[in-house]
């Protein structure tokens, strides 16, 4: 339960039908194997005390009776285990029968919700048996010992954790127009658990995983479905214990067909809080539920979820694929809509021979292939400097040509030294100035031709470098359509790697330009070269990239702290960095997130292609001089 993690099982038992104590039996036994593996929400299927295919049965008054008297036995074995339980059972109160889910917890009952949706079509004709809940909450008495309240408008909240709040449904109630699950989110469950008796039919596993990965992404919820077995009556129908468990349009787990035993899968409250946090039009609270406290103690949870180590990149091949294409469609028009609306006949960018140049170079070609114009008039500028290599050098005019672009050279080396003249830095001097003036030249020189030519200088930075201020202020920082703000550099690596691979049949060489390219340090080629081979790479100076992408990641995305994103990352990156390691390119990080947001602030425009973006105009709004004294701390004492 730590970090917002909390473990949920789906627990499938071994029905016999209208066979109340061997079921009690058999769920007893999965409460203990389901604790015992830490889980603290432990949901079964629909009617799983007596099984659902009881039929005409539910009418007699013994099966009644005995299913209440299951239901204790369950409550009084709940007393020995840290969790909440939630059992299906038939219940009679009054003139009606109803299908309800019975929650409880160390002992104790804390409610019965009946079911809203009752089916009455194709193979189903509960409407013959049960009546639906309606909106009231009523205490009922059940026994001379038991007694709790009854009705559809509860959530159970745990007092342990404020942010743990469960809603219920059963079955056919997904399936409806108006899920009561939408109205308890709205009202603060951030769990939902639905105790369902599905039959398996042709295609409908893929229909009811996708009722319930739309549910929950809908209401911004985990969502724990719990599904009758194969060992229900098989008379007219099959049940395949199909269970799933999902949090905000993800599948976190899910059961193989015609399976019973336990499902199990963390879902991570906190990650929930933070997205409907954001969401302004999360909104619709009434009056009218009622919250049922429970505890718990508050443990690490032992996670079984993994973790990508590149979050922003697609771990399946074919949706990689598509990404990248997606990406390029929307660099590509929202550089063409700028280039028609600023009257710009031509583009001016700086060719360094490194990967994010490139990406935008391509990207720049792609537009002007779009609106028919003549490649030629994408003014491509290669800029040698003290740091320039052969090797980016050689792939910066490969790349030029053969993408037919007008071919320039102009070697910064003799305005460097009469600026140092000047300013009277030494050519011997390696600081900040040193390095920073270069920058400032480059742009200098691709503003200037764009005024003189019409054109565009169209910005090279990423994302990443964006986030820990790796450019230079009016240097790098600078242009008039940034095409790669917002795609961070592991992803930029792919995207490179994607073009590179289509163009091989069509261009070798060019193919093979881009695959050295990728194979290349990142690096500004500030500092003179070693040797003739890079000296300066940019990883050994601020950290490894995929690092840096995964904590802005998870601190953009989620709002997650130093500590939190640290326990995932060991996750992610087991085997491959050590916990000293990560610590200090997190610290790294949010120390230069914090001081570098100036840059970030006179940000250039360009497009948002993904569900992260620093811009200053839309998704991040921060003050310059914000001080990261609490989020340092804390990464110092993890």
């Amino acid at each position: 339960m730590k970090d917002g993690f909390i473990k949920c099982a789906c627990a499938v038992p071994h029905v016999c039908v209208a066979d109340v104590e061997s079921n009690v039996s058999e769920m007893k036994r999965l409460m203990q194997e389901a604790s015992d593996s830490d889980a603290k929400i432990i949901v079964f299927p629909e009617l799983s005390i007596t099984g659902y295919s009881c039929g005409d049965l539910f009418g007699q008054t013994s099966l009644l009776n005995r299913a209440l008297e299951g239901l204790f036995e369950l409550a009084r074995e709940s007393e020995k285990y840290d969790g909440i339980f939630f059992a299906g059972l038939p219940f009679a109160y009054q003139n009606h029968l109803y299908n309800c889910a019975a929650a409880f917890s160390k002992g104790e009952i804390l409610g019965l919700i009946p079911k809203t949706y009752i089916p009455d079509y194709h193979e189903f004709y509960e409407v013959r048996q049960f009546f639906p809940g309606d909106d009231s909450v009523i205490d009922v008495t059940l026994s001379d010992e038991w007694n709790c309240l009854f009705g559809k408008k509860m959530i159970f909240s745990c007092e342990s954790m404020d942010s743990l709040k469960i809603g219920v449904e059963i079955c056919e109630d997904l399936w409806a127009p108006q899920p009561p699950s939408t109205d308890a989110a709205l009202n603060g469950a951030d769990i939902i658990v639905n105790l369902s008796a599905s039959n398996e039919i042709i295609g409908k596993s893929e229909y009811r995983r996708s009722l319930v990965l739309s549910q929950s992404g809908r209401i911004v919820s985990g969502y724990v479905y719990s599904c009758a077995g194969p060992f229900e009556s098989t008379t007219d129908t099959v049940f395949a214990g199909h269970s799933m468990i999902a949090e905000n349009g993800r599948m976190i787990a899910e059961s193989e067909a015609f399976h019973e035993g336990l499902t199990f899968g963390d879902i991570d409250v906190e990650r929930l809080m933070s997205e409907r946090r954001r969401m302004n039009t999360f909104t619709g609270k009434s009056d009218d539920y009622i919250e049922i406290p429970f505890t718990m103690e508050i443990s690490e949870t032992e996670l079984s979820r993994t973790f990508p180590p590149h979050p922003f990149v697609p771990a399946d091949e074919s949706e990689l694929s598509s990404r990248c294409r997606d990406i390029f469609r929307i660099q590509t028009l929202g550089l063409s809509k700028r280039l028609l609306a600023a009257h710009a006949c031509k583009a001016v960018i700086g060719i360094s021979g490194g990967l994010d140049s490139t990406l935008a170079l391509l990207v720049t070609v792609k537009a002007f292939d779009s609106l028919g114009f003549d490649r030629k008039n994408i003014i491509t500028v290669t800029m040698p400097g003290f740091g320039t290599t052969g090797r980016t050098h050689d792939n910066a005019i490969t790349l030029m040509k053969h993408l037919q672009t007008d071919v320039r050279e102009i070697s910064i080396v003799p305005a460097m030294k009469q600026h140092f003249s000047d300013i009277g830095l030494s050519e011997d001097d390696r600081s900040v100035t040193y390095e920073n003036a270069q920058a400032r030249e480059r742009t200098q020189i691709l503003m200037d031709i764009a005024n003189m030519e019409n054109g565009l200088v169209i910005g090279t930075g990423d994302l990443s470098e964006l986030a820990l201020g790796w450019a230079t202020y009016n240097g790098d920082q600078m242009s008039m359509y940034g095409v790669n703000a917002s795609v961070p550099k592991t992803l930029v690596r792919y995207l490179v790697r994607y073009e590179a691979v289509s163009r091989n049949a069509d261009d070798t060489r060019l193919s093979e330009a881009l695959f050295d390219i990728l194979d290349t340090p990142v690096s500004p080629e500030l500092l003179p070269p070693k040797d003739g081979e890079i000296e300066q790479k940019t990883e050994d100076i601020v950290g490894p990239y995929e690092l840096h992408d995964f904590f802005l990641y998870y601190m953009m995305r989620f709002g997650f702290s130093p500590k939190k994103i640290m326990r995932i990352a060991l996750l992610a990156f087991a085997g491959r960095y050590e916990k000293e390691e990560i610590k200090k390119w997190e610290t790294v990080f949010f120390r230069r997130f914090f001081t570098q947001q100036f840059k970030r602030s006179a940000l250039p425009d360009g497009p948002k292609v993904g569900s992260v973006s620093l811009s200053p105009r839309g998704d991040w709004r921060m003050p310059s001089d914000a001080v990261s004294k609490l989020w340092l701390d804390e990464i110092e004492e993890i």
